[in-house]
C-alpha cells in the first residue's frame, strides 16, 4: 500500500491503539487480562455512545457541546420516570427507556432549532443548551441524587456474557446501527454532503436545515442511551451525571480521525478514538503512572490528530 497522507490519516488511529496495547502489555502483562479488558470496555461504553452522537454532528461540519447537560437531564428524568412507573422493568418501568430516547431526541432537536432557526453558531447554541440541560437537571432533582435499585435493570452491569457486561454487547450492536445509518441511509449520506460543502449540498437538492435538525436529534438519542448506561453503571443519577463526557467524547472523535471541519471520518473512527482514550487512562493506572501524564499524553494526541487531518494547502491561517 502506497504511503500517502490519506493512508496515514486513515490508519494512524488504529496503529496508535495497537501500539498502546502492546506497550502497556509489555510493561504489565495483566493489562491484557480479560478482567482488565472488560473494565476498559465498561468504562468506554457511555462515552462511546456520546461520541457516536457527536460524530454525526461533526461530520456535518458543526459542533455539539451540549452532551453533558443532555446526559445529566436524561439520566435524572429516566430515574424519576422509572420509579414513577413502578421501579422495576417487570412492573412497567421499561416504558421509561423509549420515553427517554424521545426526550433525548427532543433535546437534540431543540439544540438544532436554536442553531438553525436563530442562526446562532453551533458552538454557542450547543454550549448554551448544555447549561440549560444541567440547570434543568438541578431544578428537577432539587440537587438530590435519584437512585434505582432494580436488579433486572442493573443486569446491564452485572450480567456478563463471555466475561463482558451486557451493556458492552448492546453497545456493539448500537455501533453497528450507527454505522448502518452512516453508510446505508440517505440521512447518513446527507451528513457527509453537508459537511463537504453546504452550498454544494443545497444546490444538489439537499434540505440543509432539515438535515442539521435531524443530525442533532439523532445525536440526542445517543446521548439518552449514554444516560441510561450511566445510570446502569452507577445505580443513580444527579445533575453531574454527564460531567467530563464532553472532554472525553470530543477528544476521542478528534483522536480517532474525524476532521472538525466536516466530511471526513465516521463512526468507526469515533470507536477507535474512545478506545484510545480509555486504554491510555487504564494503562496509566495499571503501570502506576500519575493522572497528569495521562492528560498530557491526550493533549499531545489531540494536537497530532488535528495536524494530520488538516490540509495546509487549503488553510492559510487558523482562526
Amino acid at each position: 500500500m502506497k504511503l500517502t497522507r490519506e493512508n496515514v490519516i486513515r490508519w494512524a488511529p488504529a496503529l496508535v491503539l495497537l501500539g498502546l496495547v502492546v506497550l502497556f502489555t509489555a510493561i504489565n502483562p495483566a493489562f491484557l487480562s480479560q478482567r482488565n479488558l472488560a473494565r476498559i470496555a465498561l468504562a468506554a461504553t457511555p462515552p462511546m455512545m456520546v461520541a457516536l452522537g457527536v460524530t454525526f454532528i461533526i461530520v456535518m461540519g458543526s459542533i455539539d457541546l451540549s452532551m453533558e447537560g443532555a446526559v445529566s437531564l436524561c439520566a435524572v428524568l429516566f430515574c424519576l420516570l422509572f420509579l414513577k412507573l413502578g421501579g422495576s422493568l417487570g412492573a412497567g418501568a421499561w416504558l421509561a427507556i423509549p420515553a427517554i430516547l424521545l426526550c433525548g431526541a427532543f433535546f437534540g432537536w431543540l439544540t438544532g432549532m436554536v442553531h438553525v432557526r436563530l442562526q446562532i453558531p453551533s458552538f454557542m447554541a450547543s454550549l448554551a443548551m448544555g447549561f440549560v440541560g444541567t440547570g434543568a437537571a438541578v431544578l428537577v432533582t432539587g440537587g438530590d441524587i435519584v437512585r434505582i435499585d432494580d436488579n433486572v435493570f442493573r443486569a446491564l452491569l452485572t450480567w456478563r456474557i463471555l466475561g463482558f457486561p451486557l451493556m458492552v454487547h448492546i453497545a456493539v450492536l448500537l455501533v453497528l446501527l450507527a454505522w448502518f445509518i452512516q453508510n446505508h441511509t440517505t440521512l447518513g449520506r446527507n451528513f457527509y454532503a453537508v459537511g463537504g460543502g453546504e452550498e454544494l449540498a443545497h444546490a444538489s437538492g439537499v434540505n440543509v436545515r432539515r438535515v442539521r435538525l435531524a443530525g442533532f436529534a439523532l445525536a440526542g438519542v445517543f446521548y439518552a442511551i449514554a444516560a441510561i448506561f450511566q445510570v446502569a453503571r452507577l445505580g443513580q443519577a444527579e445533575s453531574v451525571t454527564g460531567a467530563n463526557l464532553m472532554f472525553i467524547a470530543i477528544t476521542s472523535v478528534v483522536v480517532g480521525g474525524v476532521a472538525l471541519w466536516g466530511g471526513i471520518g465516521g463512526v468507526l473512527n469515533a470507536v477507535v478514538g474512545v478506545l484510545i482514550v480509555n486504554v491510555i487512562g487504564n494503562g496509566m493506572v495499571v503501570i502506576g503512572l500519575p493522572n497528569y501524564l495521562q492528560d498530557g499524553l491526550l493533549g499531545v494526541l489531540v494536537i497530532v490528530a488535528v495536524v494530520l487531518s488538516t490540509d495546509r494547502r487549503l488553510v492559510s491561517f487558523a482562526k
